[in-house]
């Protein structure tokens, strides 16, 4: 009887909490946008001639008032922008800044090249070391154990269909030393 009435309840519930979600969003979304204590004062227009010069040193206002210029000059007709409108509307779109910005600085290839090579070099030595200080294989690894494996495989008729003792058999057995 309780659990039916826990599943009636469950869509009010879950509506108010929706509704309480909704209402403090829409509460922290207008105190984003309001201005917290200084007014935005006006930016001045920026010449876009060598934007790509400048990008790096404009402060965020700057940035933005750049891209809001561009997007006014670029609801214009394109046949009418200058050559530098478009260069910087194009910089300012898909240059190496932001998300964009190269990931290596100049001259890290090297680096990492080198250090690449170093890592598959201690790898090799660390192989062998491991190599020269392991026990030698097992005495059934050796290639007359095997070869002795066959002919007891073949004495006691193993696998007599598809296998070591079957008729026309032309495989290597048991054998996997060289």
């Amino acid at each position: 009887m309780q659990s039916s009435s826990r599943l009636l309840l469950r869509p009010v519930l879950s509506a108010s909490r929706r509704r309480r979600l909704a209402t403090a969003t829409a509460g922290h979304a207008h105190e984003s946008h309001a201005p917290a204590a200084e007014p935005k004062r006006p930016i001045a227009a920026i010449p876009l001639g060598n934007i790509e010069a400048q990008w790096a040193i404009l402060s965020p206002d700057e940035k933005t008032s750049v891209a809001e210029q561009l997007e006014e000059l670029q609801k214009r007709d394109w046949k009418l922008l200058s050559g530098d409108e478009k260069k910087a509307a194009y910089y300012v779109a898909f240059g190496p800044h932001g998300a964009r910005a190269p990931i290596h600085e100049k001259g890290d290839g090297f680096r990492i090249a080198l250090s690449t090579a170093g890592l598959c070099g201690l790898a090799v030595v660390l192989f062998y070391a491991i190599r020269h200080v392991s026990p030698p294989p097992p005495k059934t690894m050796s290639k007359e154990w095997q070869e002795a494996m066959n002919e007891r495989a073949i004495e006691q008729k193993m696998n007599p269909i598809t296998g070591i003792s079957s008729e026309g058999y032309k495989g290597k057995g048991f054998v996997t030393s060289k």
